[in-house]
This record gives structure tokens, C-alpha cells and sequence, in this order.
């Protein structure tokens, strides 16, 4: 029993799914906390950081992200140490360009940055990028190592850390907005000292690094960074839109509040993903297309009939959702003008849809096709902006920014199993054919485990 049960909570889906849950659960912890604790202004210049230092962590990573976990799921070890070493050397690269040129934004425009939502951003941001950059590469380095106990360790130790913070300060100590983003920046510190410290991050070995890994993961990298930027605009583009709209900050705050539920959603996703991604990539470097077209049908079929569960439950209690973020303050459609449950419901349906969106997006990197899938996230982006513009300043309407969401994701997947059908056809049949017979023999193993474990 001791055996199985080790087994269990060793196995990578599960240890990817805890450290996502983790996360989630904190992260979310913590957002309700910052919604209930300040005001409306601070609360979405935190937003907008929040954001905007997503999108340039997806500038920075992109470059390396998925090029290193394709790559080392098939390296020698020598060749692994080389990768490694690259990633060091071209993430340190661009965070400092990154960093120098957010600084040079900063000082040229400060007098309209200064007094706007995104000061938050631009005067702490750069100072994150190098406080996190080894936190962050030893995520990469430790996803492509398939090692998801070290990196449901970062996550909680990080995430851990500063919801507990938040949650003194919510009840004792009532810290501003600057002194929060302090505290923010010295957890992240104390994570990435941890990560050198168990040397997670791959620091010591830019040494390593030669011409030939780093021309190998720039050439990837050119296509997947902007999948992985594009990526990112898609969950934050509303929010960026709607930050320079006539609705301003206010519905800034309002409009997150449902994003941040749509993580719920998401949180399989990603668990699932990480662990699909290095598999069908071998699968791909090994020339087996018929592993990699089974891992989708699975992987895919699966993770959508979970979603399935989750979106009835945010859509039914759409309403005890918000309240639980934060409170009754944003309830009001008479004062805020925005009917925030709706929006919930709107998103709830939308993630019905990521599973087999996401899930083509991966595939398509597998089988070292990125410079594809940057064509169908940019088709993706176009779709999104346009839907947002048209849904403000024609119908003025947020609600109708929500009902974009489902458009561009259904492009999406049209777009991406348009793509892959080169390469071995997308069925919808087949592919819930193989979550049912997964899902079946599931059902099958735990009847096992019942019958031998009858006192469980």
C-alpha cells in the first residue's frame, strides 16, 4: 500500500497538477486578499504589473522555453549541460535589454507614465526581471528535466510565502501599495537564492554554452517566443485594451476579477500540458507520428471532459464566485455599469474550448513546427484585438469583450487542426474515442484497487 501510494504521488501528472493547484490556489488566495484590501486604483495598477510582467516574462522565455524542453527530452548528457548553459546566457541577455529598455521608456515619458495606472510597471518591473531570472530559469531548466517535484517546491515556497505575507497584512498590518511590491520582491529574492543554492537554475554551466546551442535555441526560439508573447496577449489583451479605453481603471479592477476565475479552469491545463509536452516531443524526435497523434487524442479528449465539470460549476455559482474574490463592492451594475456575473458566465463557457486549442498549439511544437503555430496564435491575436475594439467602440460593451474570448479560441482551433492535419489528421470522434477509453480503463484500475484494498 506504502508502495502504491508513493507511486501515486510521484507520478508526473500528479506532481505537475499539485504544483499548479498550488499555485492557483494561492495565487488566488492572494488576489481576493489585494481585491478586498485596496482601493480601486491601486488595485489595478497591481493588475496591470501583474500583467504586464507576464507578458515581458513571456519575451524573455519564450526565447528559450519551449526550445529547451524539446531539445533535452533527446540530448546527450553532454549536450543537455550545453542547452543549459545556452538558456543562462541568452535569458540574462535579454533581461538586461529588456530591463535597459523599460528604464529608457520610463525616463522618456515619465511625466505621462508617472501619473498613469502603469507606474506600478515601469518604475519595479525592472528591478524583477533580475531578482526572479534565476527563480524563472530553474522552472525552465527543471520542466525540461521532467523533475515537477522540484518545481512543485519553487511554486510553493514562492507563492506560499507571499500569500501568507498578504494575508497578515490584510489583517494587521495594512501596507500600501509600494510597500507590498517590496515584499513581493524580496520573496521572489529569497526563491531564486534557494534555486542557485540547489544549483535548480543551471547558473554554473554558461560555461557550457557553445555557438552551436545557442544558434539551436534562438532558431527555434524566434518562432515560439512570439507564440508564447502572443500566448500571453491573448489572457491579457482585454486588459491592456480596456486599461487605455474610455472605461479606464475601474473595469480594469472588474474585468480581472473573471480572468482570475478563468484560472481555475486552467489549472489542468497546464498541469497536463507540461507533462504532454516532453513526451510528444520525444515521440516526434524518435519518428514516431502515431505516439504523438495518440498523446493529443488522449491528452486533449481528457483534460476537455474535466473542463467540462469546472465550466458548470463557474457558471452556475458565477455569482458566490465574485463575492468570494471580492465581496459585494463590484456586484453593483447600477454603480459600476458592467455586469460582472455575466462576464463569469461568458468566460466559463470559454474554457470548454482551451483544452483542444492549447493542445494543437503543443502539438504543432512537437513536431518542430513553431514558426506554424506563431502564424496560428497571431491569427489568434488579430482575431482578439479586433473583437476588443469592436466590442468597446462600437457596442460599448465589456460583457461583449468576454464573447470575443470565444471567437478567437475557436479560430484557434480551427486554425491549429488545420495545421496538423498535415501531419496526421485531427478527428474530434477520435479524439473523445480516446479520452472514453482512458477514462474507461481508469474506472477499470481503480475497481482493481478496491477490490484489492476493500478497507480504503
Amino acid at each position: 500500500m506504502k508502495k502504491l501510494i508513493h507511486k501515486i504521488i510521484r507520478e508526473d501528472n500528479f506532481l505537475s497538477l499539485s504544483g499548479n493547484l498550488i499555485i492557483a490556489l494561492l495565487g488566488f488566495g492572494g488576489f481576493a486578499l489585494l481585491a478586498r484590501s485596496l482601493e480601486t486604483e491601486e488595485f489595478a495598477q497591481w493588475v496591470l504589473f501583474i500583467s504586464g510582467g507576464s507578458l515581458v516574462e513571456m519575451l524573455r522565455y519564450g526565447i528559450t522555453n519551449n526550445g529547451l524542453v524539446r531539445f533535452l527530452s533527446g540530448a546527450t548528457d553532454q549536450n543537455k549541460e550545453r542547452f543549459i548553459g545556452a538558456n543562462v546566457v541568452i535569458s540574462f541577455c535579454a533581461t538586461l535589454i529588456i530591463a535597459l529598455i523599460l528604464i529608457a521608456i520610463k525616463l522618456l515619458f515619465s511625466n505621462v507614465i508617472n501619473t498613469s495606472s502603469y507606474a506600478l510597471f515601469f518604475k519595479w518591473y525592472p528591478v524583477l526581471a533580475f531578482v526572479n531570472l534565476p527563480l524563472n530559469n530553474a522552472l525552465v531548466v527543471q520542466q525540461a528535466k521532467m523533475k515537477y517535484d522540484n518545481i512543485l517546491f519553487i511554486k510553493a515556497l514562492n507563492s506560499g510565502l507571499f500569500f501568507s505575507f498578504l494575508l497578515v497584512n490584510t489583517i494587521f498590518l495594512k501596507l500600501s501599495i509600494l510597500e507590498i511590491t517590496i515584499v513581493f520582491l524580496l520573496i521572489n529574492t529569497l526563491t531564486s537564492l534557494v534555486c542557485i543554492g540547489k544549483s535548480w537554475d543551471g547558473l554554473l554551466l554558461f560555461k557550457k554554452a557553445n555557438k552551436a546551442t545557442l544558434n539551436t535555441l534562438l532558431n527555434f526560439g524566434k518562432y515560439s517566443t512570439f507564440t508564447l508573447i502572443g500566448t500571453n496577449l491573448l489572457r491579457n489583451a482585454d486588459i491592456l485594451i480596456i486599461s487605455i479605453s474610455p472605461f479606464g481603471s475601474t473595469a480594469v479592477a472588474l474585468f480581472s476579477i473573471p480572468l482570475k476565475l478563468t484560472e481555475i479552469q486552467q489549472i489542468p491545463l497546464r498541469s497536463f500540458t507540461a507533462t504532454a509536452f516532453p513526451k510528444m516531443s520525444k515521440a516526434s524526435l524518435e519518428g514516431k507520428t502515431n505516439q504523438v497523434k495518440e498523446l493529443f487524442n488522449v491528452y486533449s479528449g481528457a483534460i476537455t471532459y474535466l473542463f467540462f465539470a469546472v465550466s458548470i460549476v463557474t457558471f452556475v455559482f458565477a455569482k458566490e464566485f465574485v463575492m468570494l474574490i471580492s465581496g459585494t463592492q463590484y456586484l453593483d451594475e447600477h454603480i459600476t455599469g458592467i455586469d460582472i456575473v455575466s462576464i463569469v458566465k461568458i468566460l466559463s463557457v470559454y474554457g470548454l474550448l482551451l483544452p483542444i486549442d492549447r493542445m494543437t498549439g503543443i502539438g504543432l511544437d512537437s513536431i518542430n513546427k513553431p514558426n506554424i503555430n506563431a502564424i496560428k496564435v497571431l491569427i489568434m491575436l488579430v482575431a482578439n484585438i479586433i473583437g476588443d475594439l469592436v466590442s468597446i467602440y462600437v457596442f460599448h460593451s465589456i460583457e461583449m469583450v468576454a464573447v470575443s474570448t470565444l471567437i478567437f479560441t475557436t479560430v484557434g482551433i480551427v486554425v491549429g487542426a488545420y495545421f496538423l492535419n498535415k501531419s496526421f489528421k485531427v478527428s474530434l470522434v477520435e479524439i473523445f474515442k480516446s479520452a472514453n477509453l482512458f477514462y474507461k480503463n481508469l474506472w477499470y484500475k481503480s475497481k482493481q484497487f478496491r477490490r484489492r484494498y476493500p478497507a480504503l
